[in-house]
């Protein structure tokens, strides 16, 4: 298993775990395999694999969940950051940059001033003009 020395940046941890996955991957020849459409979908079969633990919990928090359960989420939200991180290899994706410009956008979408305590989602995005 590989660890990060403390020192180093969530955006380095992140490169360096895509790094290892491709690695991984090329070792395997599984490249071929990994198109976008089937990393989407493996990447959707995961995210229903997490929901699982959490059905007919009464809130779906933490201290609901057995040491199994929670070792079952965690290994299914490492197998949908696998297959993000896959896809954002495949598509040359910097997924560090795309989260921050959504973060980015979505304050603007949702300031503070109106937003706080609100779950109310906001107005569609308008596409941009070409």
């Amino acid at each position: 298993m590989q660890n990060f020395p403390d020192n180093v940046s969530a955006n380095d941890r992140l490169a360096q775990l895509q790094t290892r996955l491709a690695a991984f991957r090329d070792e395997r020849q599984w490249a071929q395999f990994h198109t976008p459409k089937n990393l989407a979908s493996a990447l959707v079969v995961e995210a229903a694999e997490l929901l699982e633990p959490f059905q007919w919990l009464q809130a779906g928090e933490r201290a609901e969940l057995s040491t199994a359960q929670l070792q079952a989420v965690s290994d299914e939200m490492a197998d949908v950051l696998c297959y993000l991180l896959l896809m954002a290899d495949r598509l040359n994706i910097d997924l560090a940059a795309a989260c921050n410009s959504k973060i980015d956008r979505n304050a603007q979408r949702y300031p503070v001033s109106s937003a706080r305590g609100n779950a109310q989602k906001a107005a569609p995005e308008k596409p941009e003009q070409v």
